[in-house]
């Protein structure tokens, strides 16, 4: 257990605002990537999202790896290199990057949220989570962040699952797993960058402080909290031109054979390209309000 603690890197003001009792809202640096948005954009999310946090009166910690750490909470020089970063690290990746000194990982839901649990921040903020494949019946193809949910107890603040999964049975994998799935003031499942999936949510809420009581009392103690924020209404992509840009995403997918991890950054590529580049605001706005959201679920948290 000691080896596993030393390689945990928590920034000064992360670590004293946690010590104090203050919010902390954890962020995955995959999207602030060059994998989640092209430059320069990436650099604009992450101070975005950032700022955010820090107006909800919330500290941001974002997560990567950094020199075979597992860093939460980024120094300025670190964030320059995350930016850059191209290996991506799941939870499964964590203890290999830290035992091959990893010079920058960065870091998918699976891994964010476990580091979150680790440091001890209850609240974790994203784009949109991964989830089961279209075709699992055949691929197998489930996401690591799914059993991450399962197993760490943090609230995910997400604009729901990636709109090319399976969110059907995303959704009856996560019921399987007894993650409490929250629609916030939506009754609909989002998809990323539309407000609707056309399913229904499990359970609504209307504020912070409804969330903060729904972690409290589930009955797993190991057991996280998924709550989807729809995309702001004004960002939101026309959903009929996204359901063409993502058949014809889908199909090249198909013809390429592509598989597994490189699936998500070649569709949201291609989306990109079929929307004309409208995807990389949409893309902006949701992870935004995401973190907006999250710092004031984080604030409820620690009141």
């Amino acid at each position: 257990m000691s080896a596993a603690v030393d390689v945990l890197a928590v920034h000064e003001e992360v670590r004293t605002a946690l010590e104090e009792g203050r919010p902390v809202v954890a962020m995955e640096s995959t999207i602030y990537s060059t994998l989640g948005l092209p430059v320069p954009h990436n650099a604009e999310a992450l101070r975005r999202c950032q700022a955010a946090v820090r107006e909800g009166g919330a500290v941001p910690a974002v997560t990567a790896v950094v020199d075979g750490r597992w860093v939460v909470g980024l120094a300025p020089e670190q964030e320059e290199r995350v930016l850059h970063g191209t290996r991506k690290v799941a939870e499964r990746d964590l203890a290999v990057a830290a035992a091959q000194r990893w010079d920058v990982g960065v870091t998918t839901v699976s891994a964010s949220v476990a580091l979150a649990h680790r440091a001890g921040i209850e609240v974790f903020a994203t784009g949109g989570i991964g989830g089961v494949h279209r075709g699992v019946e055949v691929s197998g193809d489930v996401s690591a962040d799914l059993d991450a949910l399962a197993q760490h107890p943090v609230v995910t603040v997400c604009a729901g699952a990636k709109s090319f999964l399976d969110l059907a049975r995303t959704l009856e994998h996560l019921e399987t797993a007894g993650v409490p799935v929250l629609g916030w003031r939506s009754d609909d499942f989002p998809a990323f960058y539309v407000r609707s999936s056309g399913l229904p949510v499990p359970h609504r809420v209307e504020d912070a402080q409804s969330v903060a009581r729904v972690l409290r009392h589930r009955s797993r103690p190991q057991t996280g909290v998924l709550l989807t924020v729809p995309i702001p209404a004004e960002d939101e992509l026309d959903p009929a031109r996204h359901d063409a840009a993502l058949a014809a995403a889908l199909r090249a997918v198909d013809e390429s054979g592509i598989t597994g991890a490189a699936v998500t950054p070649y569709v949201l590529e291609r989306l990109g390209r079929e929307t004309e580049g409208s995807s990389v605001p949409a893309n902006l706005a949701l992870a935004e309000s995401n973190a907006r959201v999250a710092a004031q679920v984080a604030t409820a948290l620690a009141g």
